[in-house]
């Protein structure tokens, strides 16, 4: 075990068991001053992504700057590596969409079990895929937090990101989207008829299986069932979620929510003077997550955990 120590928070290497007993690999940060705390499980998008929301060369960089904007303002958080990427076992081709899921609820229950944190004090927090399974625990949470969260079934959702993500194209590519369209939907349909954990699709190897759970996934009567309090931010210029699906959200959530289209704010939580598709990605992401957006989203949770 590692601390690491700041002036405003210690962070701590720790486990997570899950279910099955696998163990997790993540990060405990605790604000100065004594316990015990509110705190935040922090859950990150798709993909093969670490505690800090990285897979890769795409350095997303969200766990470390959004762990020390919650310590800031008096609340805990706990982040932590998915099965089979950094510090946790597993084999990541094999793992569901409702693996991380349950893995999700593990990880809520030890982090209000822990003695330096208020049990009746947690909520949640997802961004994209992370959102998804934050509705589904949100029932179980104090507050509840979505970043770039849509609200409808997870074929249509993949099909407007896709069309979206098309029409951002170079123009002397664009001649080329009936073709890519016809390819995508070949593909879905070859994905969703697999039956093994994880196949090859074009010669790559994909999780199938997640793929197949999230294809189907509604969140809606998840949403329908929180009775927490719930901010749902999307950028205006998000092009793999639908800013309007926030107005759904609040629709759903028998309470209300918080929602909030935020102006220039892209999927990756950082500004852009119009719609980024993955090609700017790599040079939105030399900048951090927008640090306006962090101590919003942490000045609202310590209103609500406190």
């Amino acid at each position: 075990m590692m601390d690491l120590h700041s002036r405003d928070a210690l962070e701590t290497d720790v486990t997570v068991a899950a279910d099955d007993g696998l163990a997790l690999a993540g990060t405990l940060t605790l604000p100065a001053g004594p316990g015990p705390h509110p705190a935040v499980l922090c859950l990150p998008g798709s993909g093969r992504v670490d505690r800090d929301s990285n897979a890769g060369r795409v350095r997303m960089n969200l766990g470390a700057p959004l762990a020390a904007a919650l310590a800031r303002h008096g609340i805990a958080s706990l982040r932590y590596d998915r099965r089979g990427v950094g510090a946790s076992p597993g084999d990541w081709h094999s793992v569901g969409f409702h693996d991380n899921r349950t893995d999700a609820a593990a990880a809520l229950r030890a982090l209000r079990a822990r003695p330096e944190i208020r049990a009746n004090a947690v909520g949640v927090l997802g961004h994209s895929e992370g959102a998804l399974h934050a509705i589904a625990l949100g029932a179980d949470a104090a507050a509840v937090v979505l970043l770039a969260a849509y609200a409808r079934p997870g074929e249509q959702a993949v099909r407007w990101q896709g069309a979206r993500l098309a029409a951002t194209l170079p123009r002397p590519l664009r001649p080329l989207l009936p073709v890519l369209r016809r390819l995508a939907t070949r593909q879905l349909a070859r994905v969703a008829a697999t039956t093994t954990d994880s196949a090859r699709v074009c010669g790559v190897r994909v999780n199938a299986r997640w793929w197949r759970e999230l294809l189907v996934h509604d969140p809606r009567p998840e949403l329908a069932r929180i009775t927490a309090p719930v901010l749902a931010v999307t950028g205006a210029n998000d092009v793999q979620v639908d800013a309007g699906d926030l107005d759904v959200i609040a629709a759903l959530v028998p309470g209300g929510a918080d929602i909030r289209r935020v102006p220039g704010l892209t999927h990756v939580l950082r500004p852009a003077d119009g719609p980024a598709s993955p090609l700017s990605y790599g040079r939105l992401l030399r900048d951090p997550v927008d640090p306006a957006l962090l101590t919003d989203l942490a000045r609202w949770l310590a209103t609500r955990l406190r």
